[in-house]
């Protein structure tokens, strides 16, 4: 069995999948990685098409490198980014893509430590802070909601808040999207919300279904 979540001649296993992930982020954090599937022939294999065992939904932030957090290389994930892990359309249907074209096997929402986006939530929410103008008022008003939740559940951390935040994307994603919830209830597809440390390399998982 192959330490990368991309081959295609294997049979379904998100359990598989997922601790593939794992054990390439162990390695990332440990300053021991493979770099594998980064060569010019797997770069030609590509060519044709694609086929990722895994889609990975996280923050823009530059400091989060999902092919290099879980040391995978070229087609090993599907990777959408917005700035707080902030849910559109588009992210919908690049995850819906994900899930029915692609077919993944596994879903993750990742949060991450000292997300810009999440502390400017928290500061509106907690501490009267104007909100921001232009745009990126759509990013603070989508991650207010985390924020007040985890509040009331007793959390009171900036750790806490990107937890939860990633929590309640997974939720609202399985909420809003009958193609993924589908997926994940019939088994096909895990989804799980998990949380990176900027500051030991290491990826948590937080809530899993399907796994």
């Amino acid at each position: 069995m192959t330490t990368t979540p991309s081959s295609p001649s294997e049979a379904r296993n998100p359990k598989l999948v997922w601790d593939n992930l794992l054990a390439g982020n162990a390695r990332f954090a440990a300053g021991k990685p493979l770099h594998p599937n980064q060569s010019v022939n797997r770069r030609e294999e590509l060519r044709m098409g694609q086929s990722p065992r895994a889609a990975v939904f996280t923050c823009g932030d530059s400091r989060v490198p999902v092919e290099l957090l879980f040391d995978v290389g070229l087609g090993d994930i599907f990777t959408i980014r917005t700035a707080g892990e902030v849910v559109d359309a588009a992210v919908l249907a690049s995850l819906e893509f994900a899930v029915e074209a692609l077919a993944v096997e596994v879903l993750v929402v990742l949060g991450h430590e000292s997300c810009g986006a999440v502390k400017a939530a928290a500061a509106v929410a907690l501490d009267g802070a104007e909100v921001p103008t232009g745009h990126q008022r759509t990013i603070v008003e989508q991650i207010m909601p985390s924020i007040l939740s985890a509040k009331s559940a007793g959390k009171h951390t900036p750790f806490d808040f990107e937890r939860a935040h990633a929590e309640a994307i997974r939720s609202k994603i399985m909420g809003i999207s009958p193609v993924i919830k589908e997926a994940v209830k019939s088994g096909k597809t895990a989804f799980i919300a998990a949380h990176y440390s900027l500051a030991d390399g290491s990826i948590d998982y937080l809530s899993v279904e399907g796994v």
